[in-house]
């Protein structure tokens, strides 16, 4: 294709049907996604066990699923795949972004640590509240996590999604009740993570009414990723971060 600016490749669960929609929505013209799919189990997330079984599957189907991109040639493979990302701290996370540049055959990849990262410094912020798709066994992966990089969390929130196809089914009365119950004069923005959790559009009308930044996964990760490539197309309609940085 002539006169492409950018070809980014993204990677989610089989199980997402929110990341692929957000993305294609924050498309800037000449950009291409191109969406590679892990293929893992419906599992119930419980219990220990049940979401171990879903990092397995997630670790298991990662590697094919980065190679199946790679063959495209993409300027970068984002991948939109929190427990991850997360799990263990910083120290898992860099090993896991070693792990998948080497799947990636040296193509750069993002996940949503590190974009959250990059938003958190564009933004200058320290103090989060956080909202997770999740029961209190993937709460405590993304408190470690934001811990290790010295973030103060001020709350968190879990929204109690028994599988990750359920995360997708998240609606906005849910969103709206827990930003409202995890924000306060204290928190400097809200951050949601979770690929399949539906919050891009909500979290731009957050904003309006709360006057501070609130982060969905997929549009964080996604600016990341044209930021990456020097892509700085600004727009007003998705939030603080595309809109000022």
């Amino acid at each position: 294709m002539q006169n492409i600016r950018a070809t980014i490749g993204y990677v989610v669960p089989s199980t997402n049907t929110t990341a692929q929609p957000e993305i294609d929505d924050l498309r800037p013209h000449r950009v291409t996604n191109h969406i590679s799919r892990m293929t893992i189990r419906n599992s119930s997330m419980v219990k220990q066990p049940g979401f171990d079984q879903v990092l397995s599957d997630i670790r298991a189907s990662a590697t094919p699923a980065i190679e199946s991109l790679s063959t495209a040639s993409p300027d970068i493979i984002a991948v939109g795949v929190s427990p991850e990302g997360f799990w263990a701290g910083k120290e898992n996370q860099d090993r896991v972004v070693a792990e998948f540049v080497q799947d990636a055959k040296g193509t750069p990849v993002l996940t949503s640590a590190d974009a959250f990262t990059a938003a958190f410094k564009a933004l200058d912020i320290s103090r989060i509240a956080v909202l997770t798709p999740y029961l209190a066994i993937g709460d405590t992966t993304v408190q470690r996590y934001f811990d290790d990089m010295e973030y103060q969390v001020v709350g968190i929130r879990g929204l109690g999604a028994q599988t990750p196809a359920s995360i997708g089914d998240i609606n906005f009365d849910q969103l709206r009740e827990a930003t409202l119950a995890v924000n306060s004069d204290e928190v400097q923005a809200i951050v949601q993570v979770g690929t399949n959790m539906p919050m891009a559009r909500f979290a731009a009308a957050a904003e309006i009414f709360l006057g501070k930044p609130v982060l969905s996964n997929n549009v964080v990760l996604y600016w990341h990723a044209l930021r990456s490539l020097g892509i700085k197309d600004q727009f007003s309609y998705w939030g603080s971060l595309f809109e000022k940085h």
